[in-house]
């Protein structure tokens, strides 16, 4: 029970980093030059602009309807850990505008878009590793999926692009511009820090040779293998089929291996979001002694 509580304070903390530096970003490079941004915190902006009101204020009356709507639809956690978020991000907004803080970055708007994408990638990052969001249009998406069956990716991009659009009411197109640049570091750096910072590769290989294959993987990549029963789907013909996850750096190891060993290998590489076991740390043996 005590090791849950630490987690549980552990997720709090970084969650509440998180939404720190994506509000320090939000406030003090989006709003301060004009750069839009997608879903709720980008009605937030366009509402600032037209009507002078507080993008702290509108987050939290935003959000309310919608927690209303999706307190049936998410789970009791990821309900509490949302509106926890919310109202720290409502919070943070409103504490950044009394911080008299400028950033000496107004004459590089190139800048500007980079370095405003970095610190919201950084700080949603933090945030939607310990299963936190911050609410909005991730709630909308949510019922959506659940209601009508739309895909939750397809419907936040609907509402994203919406809203960009939207926000040509209060900025040029030149500022749009250098919204979406922001934009595309914000999904990279994101995906960097809540998949923690490291990059993996599955392969999986068909072969005539597997046990082979096997073996000089263990022995010269020193990574583990995994069998998986498989049949061809024209010969009938029942084999081996292996699975072995690797770093990128070793990927080429691999393919080198099978050049000697089987040609002929069928080979499909795919991306590996997250590994969870102790075995995958085992550092690679120098051979060479």
């Amino acid at each position: 029970m005590k090791r849950e509580q630490l987690a549980l304070v552990k997720s709090l903390v970084v969650v509440t980093a998180g939404i720190a530096i994506y509000t320090f970003g939000f406030i003090k490079l989006n709003m301060c030059n004009h750069l839009a941004e997608g879903g709720i915190a980008g009605v937030t902006l366009i509402v600032h602009s037209l009507y002078g009101i507080d993008p702290a204020y509108t987050s939290l009356l935003l959000n309310i309807p919608l927690f209303i709507l999706g307190a049936k639809i998410l789970g009791k956690r990821s309900l509490a850990f949302t509106l926890y978020a919310t109202i720290l991000m409502s919070f943070f907004m409103w504490m950044w505008q009394q911080i008299p803080m400028e950033l000496p970055l107004r004459d590089d708007m190139m800048l500007v878009s980079v370095v405003a994408g970095l610190i919201a990638g950084a700080g949603s990052g933090l945030v939607f590793r310990y299963g936190a969001t911050t609410g909005g249009t991730d709630i909308i998406g949510r019922i959506l999926e659940v209601k009508l069956g739309f895909k939750l990716g397809q419907t936040l991009l609907v509402i994203d692009a919406l809203v960009l659009i939207a926000s040509l009411t209060y900025i040029d197109l030149q500022h749009m511009l250098y919204t979406l640049i922001a934009s595309f570091v914000y999904s990279q750096v994101l995906t960097i820090v809540q998949n923690g910072g490291y990059t993996v590769r599955g392969m999986i290989i068909v072969t005539r040779c597997s046990h082979q294959v096997a073996d000089a993987i263990l022995q010269e990549i020193n990574r583990g293998v995994t069998f998986l029963k498989g049949q061809g789907a024209y010969s009938k013909t029942d084999m081996d089929v292996l699975y072995v996850v690797l770093n990128p750096s070793e990927v080429r190891d691999v393919k080198a291996l099978m050049a000697k060993i089987d040609p002929d290998a069928f080979i499909s590489i795919i991306d590996v979001d997250e590994v969870i076991s102790s075995d995958f740390k085992i550092r690679r043996r120098n051979y060479d002694k």
